[in-house]
């Protein structure tokens, strides 16, 4: 940056680049003879000044002290360069008429609060050069270089300033060079600087007033010689030369500034329009996320498998920890931005942001409603049907087990049924075989309750949709229809038996004790080894002492059953003992049943086995049950304190949004601080969600000791930092606001204290009729229509709430001053020359490039009666920047 004060300056008051000019005096003093070389050189100054003035009138002045005596000729000077009328001259030709003129004239000036030293009508009517020099001068003081200004400097300083800025970019610019530098700088197309020469100063001088007369109609008033000549020129003359110069300027320093205000509307208009933007981007690719998401998460397609129902929860599991807390955070920025971007909206007194079809804030929030909806309804139907798919396998399992074990009890039974040995076989073995008939049918009821149990799981499979049901019918079914057959079987033979039961007599009744109590006691064992081998699923610690409980009833019927088993045992040695002992060869095995002593101890034995096998499945799962309250406990006692904590903070962040502790800056500092205390108790989350994670993989689905889910806390905690973030971004908006509207302080602390009066809920935010109320108490009379007007501008959205944000906004928008339309199109006007249109190539000239082809692309074409080819409409173009209703 150029330092304009500095005090090796090149100056316009320097001869030559010789000697910069020491301040003359400003008193003009009748006693003191004026220099004859500054007298020379006012003369032809002022005369020229003078003349530039009055041919305006149709006159001029050829001698300055001679012409001027009447005060004719000096009262029409004033009447033109001030645009008004004096009192009407008198035409005497008397000296006392011509005092009297010129006395009108003196009045007028001291009017104008000019003080005129030593200056009397005697001496401008006598003709005394001096005077009229003098007086002439304080006319060009008041009249061209008073109101001359730069940075709140004097007069004289000011146009020293503007010069010394205008020439600051050009080099040598003493050496004759610096009045060419100053048109050079206002119209380059008039004088080919580089071509100058610095070491030819009179020449220099000399292109600069030819071109300036003939280009800029600034009369020549200084001979190059006169400036270059003089050790010293005079300073009013170089002054009064100079001012001619910015005033033939002061149009292109008034586009200056117009240009200026509409490079920082256009600023201002671009930057919103990209942050227009990003958040149409941002939405789109959210709600486009979330339009992927949902249907993946309404597909109810339920797996065959345990294993690919466990792929689904683990591909849940990695859509909550990996792919949802990103959209989270995206959610909550573009609701920052969306605040950010209506705040600088206002600001900018430009029109509310309004988003395009289906992308504002309330669509995104009703698309994330929906989708947690849809997210709750997935886990909830995940767990469900993974629930039933263990059950299902369980009882598949059991089905097999049951089926495998009546089969196996089947395997050769209609063979057996069906054999006609009764035909040949004696009176004793027809007894015998009748006896084992009997048998059989006893062990044939008994197996009713099993094949009911096997018809009873098919059904159940079925019910609950098993994947291999049609195998499970197909063989439930054989079973069923093999069950009938030896139904029918078996009352057939029984019908043959008793036929010939009549011819026999003899029968062994021990055999026939012996089968009857065997049979029975071998069905039992069977379902002894059936149940200890039998699967169980439970969920919790008091169902699996339950099975415990039952386990320990079983083992204590043990020594009876015992007992039994010795009973039976001794009938088969009292049979081996009477046989002996009457000399009975016996024909072979027991002829009323196939279950023999040595199968009774061999299952005996099997489940002696299986009893301690139960005890340690049992006593695994109590551990595995054991272990899941551990976790229920583990989870319940972290979900307990984290889900109090995260309801405290959203309480005290409540209290914190409503409370004025400090300055803005303070309390932006303080929830900054509070936020970061927030996320560092992100890991006691991440915890959390581990021990969840574990309760998941040990298929937990209730939990007795919290009265919180997972779910909520996840919600709970995107809340908590949504609302933290969101708290944070109205202190930054109130920030902007205060900043922008310059409100102070006290005022943001009394704004505050009249809203949380009225703020009964403590919410942050107020319905109208309180809104209303706290507007009288401000001051503000309403009617219906002026309340309907403010309403409309603290909620366009006629949501029927006002935030505090959009209080202080109201506060302070009305008497801000910022840029309008009717500033931004005086502005354009400027540049366009007053036309009704601009044209590119004048854009181009006085914007910078990336503003001028802004404003190019969004002008509409000018259609107006005076329009010319390419003329552009900054009317319409500020109408788009502003909305119709600032115009």
């Amino acid at each position: 940056m150029v330092d304009y004060h500095a005090a090796n300056n090149q100056s316009l008051y320097s001869a030559g680049g010789q000697q910069t000019y020491m301040e003359q005096e400003n008193d003009w003093d009748r006693d003191l003879l004026l220099d004859p070389a500054w007298e020379k050189q006012q003369r032809k100054t002022f005369t020229a000044w003078c003349n530039s003035h009055l041919r305006k009138a149709g006159t001029q002045i050829e001698n300055i002290e001679e012409d001027f005596r009447d005060g004719l000729k000096l009262m029409l000077l004033l009447e033109v360069i001030s645009g008004e009328r004096l009192p009407k001259p008198e035409r005497g030709k008397m000296r006392v008429h011509k005092i009297n003129n010129v006395n009108k004239a003196l009045d007028f000036i001291a009017s104008k609060g000019v003080k005129l030293v030593s200056i009397g009508a005697e001496e401008i009517v006598d003709g005394n050069a001096k005077m009229t020099l003098g007086m002439i001068w304080t006319i060009i003081l008041r009249f061209a270089i008073q109101d001359i200004s730069v940075e709140e400097t004097s007069a004289k300083e000011g146009l020293l300033l503007w010069c010394q800025r205008k020439t600051a970019p050009y080099k040598n610019v003493n050496d004759g060079l610096a009045f060419n530098a100053l048109i050079h700088r206002h119209r380059p197309e008039l004088i080919d600087y580089d071509k100058l020469r610095k070491d030819d100063p009179v020449t220099n001088l000399n292109n600069a007033f030819e071109v300036a007369e003939r280009y800029l109609d600034i009369p020549k008033m200084l001979d190059a010689e006169d400036i270059v000549g003089t050790l010293r020129p005079d300073e009013k003359a170089i002054m009064t030369y100079v001012s001619c110069f910015y005033h033939a300027f002061s149009g292109a320093q008034k586009a200056e500034t117009a240009a200026n205000r509409i490079c920082k509307v256009l600023a201002v208009n671009q930057e919103n329009e990209h942050l227009m933007e990003d958040y149409e981007k941002l939405a789109s690719d959210l709600l486009e996320w979330i339009r992927r998401t949902i249907p993946w998460l309404e597909n109810r397609a339920p797996e065959k498998t345990m294993t690919e129902m466990q792929q689904k929860l683990e591909d849940f599991r990695d859509y909550r920890r990996v792919h949802k807390p990103p959209k989270v955070q995206e959610k909550c920025q573009l609701e920052i931005n969306f605040n950010t971007l209506q705040t600088k909206l206002r600001l900018s007194n430009r029109p509310a942001f309004m988003p395009s079809e289906g992308r504002m804030v309330s669509d995104i929030n009703g698309a994330w409603h929906k989708l947690e909806g849809a997210e709750k309804g997935y886990e909830e139907w995940l767990l469900n049907e993974i629930r039933r798919l263990e059950r299902l396998d369980h009882l598949a399992e059991k089905f097999r087990q049951k089926a495998a074990i009546h089969e196996s009890w089947t395997d050769g039974k209609e063979a057996m049924l069906t054999q006609k040995d009764y035909e040949t076989a004696s009176l004793s073995e027809i007894k015998a075989l009748l006896k084992k008939h009997e048998a059989f049918e006893s062990d044939l009821a008994a197996h009713q309750d099993r094949v009911e149990q096997i018809a009873a799981i098919a059904q159940e499979l079925n019910e609950l949709d098993y994947y291999d049901s049609p195998s499970v019918n197909a063989r439930c079914q054989k079973i069923c229809e093999q069950w009938d057959a030896l139904g029918s079987l078996t009352q057939s033979r029984r019908e043959s038996l008793e036929r010939t039961e009549k011819q026999l007599e003899s029968i062994d009744e021990l055999y026939l004790e012996y089968a009857k109590r065997a049979a029975p006691f071998n069905n039992w064992m069977e379902g002894a080894m059936e149940d200890l081998q039998d699967m169980f699923i439970v969920h919790n610690i008091e169902e699996i002492q339950g099975l415990i409980t039952a386990h320990d009833q079983f083992k204590s019927t043990l020594p009876e059953a015992n007992k039994e088993r010795e009973a039976i045992q001794a009938i088969q040695a009292e049979v081996q003992k009477i046989a002996q002992y009457n000399g009975i060869k016996l024909a072979g095995n027991n002829p009323y049943t196939t279950i023999t002593p040595q199968s009774i101890d061999k299952k005996w034995e099997k489940v002696q086995q299986l009893v301690p096998q139960r005890d340690q499945a049992l006593q695994e799962e109590l551990a595995r049950q054991q272990s899941n309250d551990h976790l229920r406990r583990q989870f319940a006692n972290q979900a307990n304190m984290i889900g109090p904590w995260i309801q405290n903070k959203m309480a005290e962040i409540g209290r914190i949004s409503i409370e004025m502790n400090g300055t803005l800056e303070d309390q932006l500092t303080h929830l900054r601080q509070y936020e970061q205390s927030i996320i560092e108790y992100k890991p006691n989350i991440d915890q959390l969600e581990g021990d969840h994670q574990l309760i998941q993989e040990a298929l937990i689905f209730d939990n007795k000791y919290t009265a919180y889910t997972m779910e909520h806390l996840r919600v709970g905690w995107e809340q908590l930092l949504t609302t933290i973030a969101r708290t944070i971004n109205e202190i930054e908006n109130q920030i902007l606001t205060r900043d922008a509207k310059g409100i102070s302080q006290e005022q943001l602390h009394e704004y505050r204290t009249s809203f949380n009066h009225f703020d009964k809920k403590r919410t942050g935010i107020m319905d109208s009729d309180d809104f209303q109320a706290l507007l009288i108490s401000t001051g503000n009379s309403l009617g219906d229509a002026e309340f309907a007007r403010i309403m409309g501008i603290v909620d366009p959205n006629n949501s029927g709430a006002v935030t505090f944000q959009a209080f202080i906004d109201f506060m302070s928008r009305e008497t801000t001053d910022t840029d309008t339309a009717d500033q931004v199109i005086a502005s354009f006007k400027i540049l366009a020359g007053d036309k009704n249109y601009i044209t590119a190539e004048e854009l181009r000239r006085e914007l910078p490039p990336d503003q001028a082809e802004y404003c190019i692309a969004r002008m509409a074409p000018y259609t107006g009666p005076d329009a010319v080819p390419g003329a552009l409409d900054y009317m319409s173009f500020s109408t788009a920047l502003y909305g119709e209703s600032d115009l």
